[in-house]
């Protein structure tokens, strides 16, 4: 074996993180390790990186007992990890992300060798395929840029094991397809890889083995080839998930918004698009196609240039989103930690924040008035946190992403537009979302949902509007729909339907 976790225990205060668990990894393997958030992932990662000691169990390297005081005595032993937090200095050159701690230096070390740190970097990118110049900012490349930034530098110190969290987290579809064919290299050459990933498909298409975790504790490890989606979601949740909503009848339900021509710029250029009341209507498309968007000039984030829209039969120009909240239309960001919450904000004020107006007395909102109000929706939504009064940003992923919606639930709209809804959140939390967004759309709300996730896309939409350089490049039924059939369309660069 390369490394062997085996019984390791590790205790927060209040919180027993991992209890027993257990996890090994062979030569030129790659090993899935799935859980939930909270299921104790991260944190027996963290022990295997030096980053925390455990409190109790073992550790081996080959054929040795290790002890790993530190991040640099795991590096030592040949372990490298990649985290889904990128640590990628903005003011520095993608040359010297690459090299940092290990430069090459001139006449003992006065001044920096810049022009092989420049011939090294381009040999580490060229052998592992990436396209970019080693003298680029890494603050000018975009967030999944800086992710492979982050991974070449780990490839580059020759590891034995490399553990990668969350590593598709913020690609694109060619990024993903350039990161697959390094980890197969990788594999090949003999190297052993940790591949954390909430996506089933990157699993099925990568892994050797899967180990489980539920609530900290071992639950399987198994031969990937032996398990299917249903086997896997049981194992990580503990009990089966219903998935699938098909067989609406569109024709029957009263059309919700409606969008001709919607134009702004580049990026949305004659847009015609249609969304029924107790629809979801999928959204799929390439990275920059449009999609987020067109779903911001719906929102009334920004305007649009050219192009009309009608809510309910009604004229609608939203000038802004209060505009738009106003005549009922809420928009859930992809980016909930920049744009969907207030991180240091309490749980309860995040919820309460949009709904203030309605919740005042007399201009005056009592704190235990937000209290009960946040209280009502953390139980319809499901969020576990000790109580409504903890900040936001000591959530877990999925537990943020039920916040975001939330607060934009409590508005009840009657059109939602959901950017994104499942980015970083764990399986049994996407169980939980696609559960709401169809009771949702059951209850008559239209379901706008933009997704990067075709299979999710496909599960949960009852039809799929393909965007394609700012057009729609079709629409089509997802119990017709495959895979293949949406990219088709994705590819057509902007035919319009």
């Amino acid at each position: 074996m390369l490394l062997e976790l085996s019984n390791i225990t590790k205790r927060f205060p209040g919180v027993l993180a991992l209890d027993e668990a257990r996890l090994d990894l062979r030569p030129g393997e790659v090993h899935a390790l799935m859980g939930e958030n909270g299921a104790g992932k991260s944190t027996l990662m963290k022990i295997a990186s030096g980053l925390f000691p455990p409190d109790s169990g073992t550790i081996r390297a080959g054929e040795a007992e290790v002890a790993f005081p530190s991040p640099a005595a795991a590096k030592a032993a040949g372990i490298h990890t990649v985290f889904q937090e990128l640590t990628v200095l903005p003011n520095r050159t993608v040359a010297e992300n690459l090299l940092i701690g290990r430069e090459p230096v001139r006449a003992g070390g006065l001044w920096l060798d810049t022009r092989a740190m420049r011939r090294e970097a381009e040999g580490i990118l060229s052998r592992l395929g990436i396209d970019l110049r080693p003298d680029a900012l890494a603050g000018t490349l975009s967030t999944g840029q800086r992710q492979m930034v982050e991974i070449a530098r780990a490839c580059a110190q020759n590891p034995k094991v490399l553990i990668l969290d969350e590593p598709t987290s913020s690609l694109g579809r060619a990024e993903e397809e350039l990161l697959f064919e390094l980890v197969r290299k990788l594999r090949a050459d003999g190297v052993g890889i940790i591949y954390i990933t909430h996506r089933m498909s990157e699993v099925f298409a990568l892994s050797d083995r899967t180990t489980v975790l539920r609530d900290g504790r071992f639950v399987l490890t198994e031969e990937t080839a032996k398990l299917d989606r249903a086997a896997l979601i049981r194992a990580m949740v503990g009990r089966d998930v219903a998935e699938g909503r098909h067989g609406l009848d569109i024709d029957a339900l009263p059309v919700a918004l409606e969008a001709q021509g919607l134009s702004r710029g580049k990026a949305v250029r004659g847009a015609d698009l249609t969304l029924h009341a107790g629809e979801v209507l999928g959204v799929a498309g390439l990275m920059g196609a449009g999609r987020t968007e067109l779903a911001r000039l719906i929102a009334g984030i920004d305007r649009s240039e050219a192009g009309e829209m009608r809510l309910f039969g009604e004229p609608y120009a939203p000038r802004d989103v209060a505009g738009a909240l106003a005549r009922g239309v809420a928009y859930v960001s992809e980016d909930r930690k920049g744009l969907g919450l207030v991180l240091p904000l309490s749980v309860a004020d995040n919820i309460a924040l949009p709904s203030l107006q309605s919740l005042a007395r007399r201009q005056v909102v009592a704190p235990r008035r937000i209290g009960d109000f946040a209280r009502g929706w953390m139980q319809k939504l499901g969020v576990k946190a000790a109580s409504g009064g903890v900040a936001v940003e000591t959530l877990s992923g999925g537990n943020q992403q039920k916040v975001a919606l939330a607060k934009w639930l409590a508005t009840h709209p009657r059109v939602i537009l959901l950017d994104e809804p499942t980015r970083g959140v764990d399986v049994g939390a996407k169980a939980e979302i696609y559960a709401l967004i169809r009771q949702l759309a059951e209850n008559g709300t239209a379901v706008l949902a933009i997704s990067s996730e075709l299979p999710e896309l496909l599960q949960i939409s009852d039809r799929i509007a393909v965007v394609a350089q700012g057009r729609i490049a079709g629409v089509v039924s997802a119990s017709e729909a495959t895979e293949e059939s949406l990219l088709d369309l994705a590819f057509r660069e902007g035919e319009a339907a």
